[in-house]
């Protein structure tokens, strides 16, 4: 279990550092925002792997920072399997579903944030699929915390948010759950 955390903390400092390069290497004409979903081009594929390393500036990457790592730690330590392998099928099932199911087709899609979303519908998905209390109480408590924010996120309010990439993160959050625990319901 502290291997998985500090290979959160890991990931969180790595966002940090790639945003702070990607400051440096602006002044020189690079920019690795370039290197988001873009949906249903061959370039945009590139951005299912990394989009969830990219950040559009500081307040985007603060503003997945702390729920990263509360939602992210909670996920660390409930995964019944890889908290790696859960990470990186949220990533990229979600950013997958991005790139081929995005209503808008000239979208640069960046950000940690459907990771995040991911984790939520993870913990979420473990209270319905698994049944177990602390599961349930989990379940409650992530959505007491963090539910409106997650019910706005995935509505499509806004030009500069990737809804889709919250909302097929989401998904893919809650599928991973039902993957991993779907098959040890108890029924009584």
């Amino acid at each position: 279990m502290l291997a998985r955390l500090l290979g959160l903390g890991a990931f969180v400092a790595l966002l940090w550092i790639i945003l702070t390069a990607n400051v440096v290497t602006g002044f020189f004409g690079l920019d690795f925002r370039d290197y988001g979903i873009r949906p249903r081009t061959t370039a945009g594929l590139w951005g299912v792997p990394l989009h969830v390393f990219l950040h559009g500036n500081l307040a985007h990457l603060l503003a997945n920072t702390v729920p990263l790592l509360i939602l992210g730690g909670l996920t660390a330590v409930r995964v019944r399997t890889s908290f790696l392998g859960a990470s990186a099928f949220i990533a990229l099932g979600g950013g997958a579903m991005v790139w081929l199911l995005t209503p808008r087709p000239n979208t640069n899609h960046i950000g940690a944030s459907g990771l995040v979303f991911g984790f939520f519908g993870y913990l979420v998905g473990q209270g319905i699929f698994r049944r177990d209390i602390l599961s349930i109480i989990i379940a409650f408590a992530v959505i007491a915390l963090y539910g409106f924010p997650i019910l706005f996120g995935v509505l499509p309010l806004s030009d500069f948010v990737s809804w889709e990439g919250h909302l097929f993160g989401l998904i893919a959050g809650v599928i991973y759950a039902f993957l991993e625990g779907g098959g040890s319901r108890r029924d009584d």
